[in-house]
């Protein structure tokens, strides 16, 4: 794992605009991912975890609008502010630099298209050179045949899919061998995609629609789709919701598994302290669209500092104890409290908690703590 932050989020400001007033899902959020790690995001249902991974992909759904702060993407040694970049430009970065697997795949996935074709729409977008050349390249080592005009027009399609004289060709009958050879190679990538997948007999599952596809089977396609075009960075939000407890294991495996072999980053958000333990190498505490702590995995569950932590690690069922619960209820988001928005579920609430919210406060190396109770302590902002 580098040390280098691979994904920088500072300061995020997202509001909803409502029939009851401005939903303030997150207020400057401010957290890094570091390349080659898997980062634990976690946090109760509306703390905003997801909202943040759709603010990286510009993807937030109306009638939310990000109103402050930067998202900087390292790209090619470079910073690029993925907030100042224009949508044509934010879909070669979608699927190819960043991919998300959703909670829902029912609702990821098209009904009314195969998975090979569902699959394949990504590889083409993102991969057309690779298997141009792939194609090519077979040809060169007597692998295939390609006649001259075939081996022609994969040369243009490689340069550019939307010359006319690639579109045209393509629908011809009689001219259309080259891309009958691009497509054949493609579905050739999304069996293979789908044996990494560990999933069954691949080249019948390829032809298959997603109703006809067990609730495990369909994340793993999803996973697919996020995986097909080797991203840096794959966001996962919560992908073994409503899965039984075995297939949630055997994803959870499958996740740790491809992300050694695509060499990926991953940011995973869960509610599952469990999950955290097992899966992340770091963690960002969360709550009522605010980070509130991020350290190292073992650090959180060694040396938790915020309340919330605290709070949150208390409630994890242990035999023989009797089960504890947070005080208290989430606050609303339209009218949330001034200062920190735990204070009014806090035992240790001061004064100045009412009033300020807390700053970054770096308690020690790699251990961060947005809380009053460290900001004159001996951390260092």
């Amino acid at each position: 794992m580098s040390e280098k932050p691979l994904v920088y989020i500072d300061d995020l400001v997202l509001n909803f605009y409502t029939y009851e007033g401005v939903v303030q899902a997150l207020d400057k959020v401010k957290f890094f991912v570091k390349e080659g790690e898997t980062l634990g995001v976690v946090g109760e249902t509306g703390c905003g975890k997801s909202m943040t991974a759709f603010s990286v992909l510009r993807l937030v759904p109306p009638p939310g609008k990000i109103e402050g702060g930067k998202i900087f993407l390292r790209k090619d040694g470079k910073w690029l502010d993925i907030l100042r970049q224009r949508e044509g430009y934010l879909r070669r970065i979608r699927g190819n630099d960043i991919s998300m697997i959703f909670q829902d795949p029912r609702s990821a996935l098209n009904p009314v298209y195969t998975v090979k074709d569902q699959i394949g729409e990504a590889i083409k977008l993102h991969r057309r050179e690779e298997i141009c050349a792939k194609i090519i390249e077979n040809y060169g080592e007597g692998k295939i045949k390609l006649s001259n005009f075939e081996r022609k027009m994969l040369e243009k399609m490689k340069k550019n899919p939307r010359a006319l004289s690639v579109r045209f060709t393509s629908k011809m009958p009689l001219l259309r061998g080259f891309k009958k050879k691009f497509d054949a190679e493609v579905e050739r990538e999304v069996v293979k995609l789908l044996r990494d997948m560990r999933i069954p007999d691949p080249e019948r599952v390829a032809e298959m629609y997603p109703h006809e596809l067990s609730g495990g089977m369909a994340q793993r396609v999803v996973i697919a789709i996020a995986l097909s075009c080797s991203p840096k960075i794959l966001i996962a939000d919560e992908p073994t919701t409503n899965l039984d407890v075995t297939v949630q294991l055997q994803i959870l495996t499958l996740i740790r598994e491809l992300k050694e072999k695509y060499n990926a980053t991953v940011h995973y958000i869960t509610h599952d302290m469990g999950v955290i333990a097992e899966l992340c190498d770091r963690v960002v505490v969360m709550y009522a669209g605010n980070v509130v702590e991020m350290a190292d995995v073992m650090e959180i569950f060694k040396n938790p500092l915020h309340p919330y932590t605290k709070a949150l690690l208390e409630c994890i069922p242990r035999p023989g104890r009797e089960f504890k619960s947070i005080e208290g209820f989430v606050p609303s988001l339209i009218n949330p409290p001034q200062g920190c928005r735990f204070n009014d579920r806090c035992p240790f609430r001061m004064d100045i908690c009412l009033k300020e919210k807390p700053d970054f406060v770096k308690v020690k190396e790699g251990h961060f703590v947005f809380c009053h109770l460290y900001s004159g302590s001996g951390g260092s902002k």
